[in-house]
């Protein structure tokens, strides 16, 4: 780790706080945390697409500074997280009555939990009609899950438009 830091001006390390290094990119805008095992996760990309092309620039610049690394990095996207704003309210009160596998405490937390079974995402949804997909390993997975959930939310008379 300590060779990384050296090597590397733009990584943050405070072992105290987290137990990884933390290697922020300005293009595109991410952060990849580096952990002793040699995994790494980023976060922050805006597409599969721009978080492949982080990780190779990260492990470019590794390479640059003198960190040995032994083979080709696979990148693998295990979890997307993306939120969408449906443009209408959503009657948070009935929709645990009219989906299945949903939890709303709203004493706990203002959102409703909804797990889509196919494909098997998590929703979190709000009153305001805005929403939090994840759990998705494919963003043409989340455009069905939203585009499925949307459907079901207007078949089942749960969103509201204002005029």
């Amino acid at each position: 780790m300590n060779a990384v830091v050296k090597g590397c001006p733009r990584v943050e390390y405070r072992p105290k706080q987290f137990p990884g290094l933390v290697f922020r990119l300005k293009r595109p805008k991410t952060a990849t945390l580096i952990f002793g095992s040699g995994k790494m996760v980023c976060t922050g990309a805006k597409s599969e697409k721009e978080a492949r092309r982080a990780v190779r620039k990260v492990v470019k610049e590794l390479k640059e500074s003198g960190i040995i690394i032994v083979g080709k990095a696979e990148v693998k996207v295990v979890n997307i997280v993306a939120s969408v704003a449906l443009g209408g309210n959503i009657d948070l009160e009935r929709a645990p009555f009219e989906l299945k596998r949903t939890m709303y405490e709203p004493e706990q937390f203002p959102g409703l939990i909804y797990r889509m079974d196919e494909p098997k995402v998590v929703f979190l949804l709000f009153a305001s009609g805005n929403l939090v997909c994840t759990g998705a390993r494919r963003e043409g997975d989340v455009f069905v899950a939203v585009e499925k959930l949307h459907k079901t939310l207007e078949d089942k008379d749960l969103i509201f438009y204002e005029e």
